[in-house]
């Protein structure tokens, strides 16, 4: 049974930092492209940042030198490590796990950004 369980979402103030995991389990994690997307309350999900299974990044332009995708292979975990946060990060985020076109999906973190 495929399972992605994310972790380390909460509120923070603006210019804060935070770190979100997200375990993999029932999958060859290191074949796998992973991925982070958010969705914010009336909005769309959206791309934040992906990791090739050969650790090649990539991140949206509203997160670049913000925030920071990693994996520890090892761990079957992958993380994304999100500095300077501000206000409109606020969204609930989901680790996704892609395999030629098989998507998996977490149950989401959410993520408040406030003062």
């Amino acid at each position: 049974q495929v399972q992605l369980v994310e972790s380390g979402g909460g509120l923070v103030q603006p210019g804060g930092s935070l770190r979100l995991s997200c375990a993999a389990s029932g999958i060859l994690f290191n074949f796998y492209d992973m991925g982070w997307y958010r969705q914010a309350p009336g909005q769309q999900r959206e791309l934040v940042a992906t990791i090739t299974s050969g650790r090649r990044a990539t991140y949206a332009d509203s997160v670049k030198g913000r925030f920071t995708i990693y994996r520890d292979n090892a761990k079957k975990t992958v993380y994304l490590q999100m500095n300077s946060l501000k206000p409109e990060d606020t969204a609930v985020y989901y680790c996704n796990a892609n395999r030629g076109g098989s998507n998996r999906w977490g149950q989401g973190t959410l993520v408040t950004v406030s003062s």
